[in-house]
């Protein structure tokens, strides 16, 4: 299953008001880190289907959710939980660091 494309306009639904846990992925198409770690929340996605719900928001077409969370920093990864944050991570994360945080909320 690829990983979900958030926007300004689902967030709310997909992210929020979600039952299972989130990791939301904010990157922008010109970000070289944001290229590496792509690969990784593809996987993830597939490997945590039906647990966690994995997703991407491009910052540069869905800024004003960035802007609500103070996304200064390209990749930023945060995992919600219950429609609240419960692990912010900024820059570049392995697949086995990532792995780690998600499992602490399922």
């Amino acid at each position: 299953m690829p990983a979900q494309h958030f926007t300004d306009d689902n967030f709310d639904l997909e992210v929020l008001k979600s039952d299972q846990p989130v990791l939301v992925d904010f990157f922008a198409t010109w970000c070289g880190p944001c290229q590496q770690i792509a690969p990784i929340i593809e996987a993830l996605a597939t490997e945590y289907q039906n647990k966690v719900k994995i997703g991407k928001l491009d910052v540069d077409q869905d800024g004003a959710i960035a802007q609500r969370y103070g996304i200064m920093s390209i990749p930023s990864l945060i995992i919600f939980k219950g429609g609240q944050p419960v692990q912010i991570m900024v820059g570049f994360q392995s697949k086995e660091k990532l792995k780690e945080e998600i499992d602490k909320v399922i």
